[in-house]
């Protein structure tokens, strides 16, 4: 299944991104995953969409107050499972990562070797790690972006997860010597009508 993910610049009214996940929910259907809003790291006119190959672009892009788009095509890697969908509630981090070619399938192994120490010590679940479909100029540097994203209890339980000490945090370490650079933001899921 190809996923999509939408990085939305909206108007200045206020409620905007309320009325537009309200709208893009009602009328994108079941390829719908989930509107997010910012929290940290994103501008306050910014909102995000996750939908897969069911969804028409349309039901996103013609949304209420959307003045630009761009939009990411994706696929799972170890996650998301067919047919799961974003919890609700807490946070959830999106952290882009940009990755050499020839490392790609070791930072998968690594992420998957962390994730049930991770899971298992925080109120944290990884929803999933996409690999958005490499531009020309990727392929030519032999870089490769990923998109993880993880739901945390709150902005306390990420700061607690950074902890050094963990066999995940380790791995984690040794997954960054594979990582050119990093971004990671914060935002909340804006819940169905």
């Amino acid at each position: 299944m190809i996923y999509h993910y939408y990085e939305l610049r909206l108007g200045r009214e206020r409620g905007t991104q309320r009325v537009l996940a309200d709208q893009v929910y009602s009328t994108g259907g079941p390829g719908i995953l989930g509107v997010f809003t910012p929290l940290l790291g994103f501008a306050s006119n910014e909102a995000l969409v996750l939908t897969d190959d069911r969804a028409s672009p349309d039901a996103v892009l013609k949304g209420s107050g959307v003045v630009a788009a761009e939009r990411h095509r994706m696929s799972p890697t170890l996650r998301p499972h067919q047919e799961a969908r974003p919890e609700p509630g807490g946070i959830y981090v999106h952290n882009w990562f940009n990755v050499d070619s020839e490392g790609f399938d070791e930072f998968l192994r690594l992420s998957g070797a962390a994730w049930p120490d991770f899971e298992g010590g925080f109120d944290a679940k990884i929803y999933g790690l996409f690999a958005i479909e490499p531009t020309v100029s990727e392929k030519a540097d032999g870089s490769r972006r990923l998109l993880l994203m993880t739901r945390y209890r709150d902005l306390g339980e990420w700061q607690k997860s950074r902890d050094p000490t963990t066999e995940a945090m380790q791995i984690f370490l040794r997954r960054r010597e594979l990582t050119r650079v990093s971004l990671a933001r914060a935002c909340l899921l804006a819940p169905p009508p």
